[in-house]
């Protein structure tokens, strides 16, 4: 018996070139409504990629929420166990704990919503910051969530 296929919502040609857009926004020092670039090592290349986030702040710790799913680099942080957040020359080495716990994760992602949902609740399948806490539990499986530390130095 094959297991499930994870979700992921692959991005589209054109939100592709608008995340390389705010990926570059980001390095040049522009965070729109605090989005961040990630950096992080890829599991087969080696090689640093780079992407888009929104780091959430939740009761004093910081966190990176795959709307997406389990995409690419979600399978790189978790090999990688950490990575780099970038704002122009601010620059913030991180390591990341895995969010498994799915009440943990659902107070996590109701949070995450009522500040992002304008602009990932597509990907969250008709689930809202409304939603009831057993439905945000259910999508917390489709929803990688990493607590952010970051690395002094």
């Amino acid at each position: 018996m094959n297991a499930p296929t994870p979700y992921y919502v692959q991005a589209s040609p054109l939100a592709t070139r608008f995340n390389s857009l705010l990926g570059k926004l980001a390095r040049m020092g522009v965070s729109l409504a605090g989005s961040a670039e990630l950096s992080v090592r890829g599991r087969k290349s080696g090689e640093m990629q780079r992407i888009p986030v929104n780091p959430f702040t939740h009761g004093g710790d910081q966190y990176l929420v795959s709307a997406r799913g389990h995409s690419q680099w979600v399978r790189n942080m978790r090999v990688a166990g950490g990575g780099e957040l970038r704002v122009g020359r601010k620059v913030s080495a991180f390591t990341v704990t895995e969010v498994t716990d799915p009440a943990e994760k659902a107070v996590v992602l109701r949070g995450y919503l009522e500040k992002w949902g304008w602009e990932v609740n597509r990907f969250f399948q008709g689930i809202t910051a409304q939603s009831s806490d057993a439905d945000l539990r259910k999508a917390s499986a489709d929803h990688p969530v990493f607590r952010i530390s970051v690395v002094a130095g």
